[in-house]
């Protein structure tokens, strides 16, 4: 497979969009919903990115983008808000690739680590990270529900209940 690894550029978001889509729907998915991915919310959604200088790269096998990888400078701190891999190309160490662009800005920023907003079922990412030596720290969001959002579940962290 040649595969390259490679900044995001304006010229890519439109071929690009249909990865954070994905994304888009596999998050949805963790709370029961079902959902279609919207390439035009995801060419939105990675254009507000570049917009806002937010570092983003991509993998891809040729012409195709396969993964991709969106991060957030809170200098010194480098948080990873996006990472995904389309499913046919998952376990072949792309993901690994892209978070190591993410490593290597908080390198540059004489940082260790590098900060992850997880879903709590996101099973796969959780041993991904761990795989990787990461493991969870101390945070919990928390915030009010969006209008319409409706929360269907309920998850605990030790002894809390929260609505999800």
């Amino acid at each position: 497979m040649n595969m390259l690894i490679r900044k995001l550029e304006r010229q890519d978001v439109k071929t690009a969009a249909p990865l954070m889509a994905g994304f888009r729907v596999k998050l949805r998915s963790f709370k029961g919903e079902i959902t279609e991915p919207d390439t035009d919310s995801g060419e939105a959604e990675l254009n507000e990115y570049l917009d806002n200088g937010f570092p983003a790269f991509i993998a891809a096998v040729g012409d195709t983008p396969v993964g991709l990888m969106v991060c957030r400078l809170d200098e010194p701190c480098v948080w990873v808000e996006a990472l995904y891999v389309a499913p046919e190309y998952r376990r072949q160490g792309i993901a690994s690739l892209l978070f190591d662009k993410a490593e290597e800005i908080a390198a540059s920023f004489g940082e260790s680590t590098v900060y992850n907003y997880i879903h709590p079922n996101n099973e796969a990412v959780k041993a991904f990270l761990a795989s990787r030596g990461y493991t969870v720290l101390n945070l919990l969001e928390v915030r009010k529900p969006y209008p319409g959002e409706k929360l269907t579940r309920k998850i605990r962290v030790d002894e809390s209940e929260f609505d999800y």
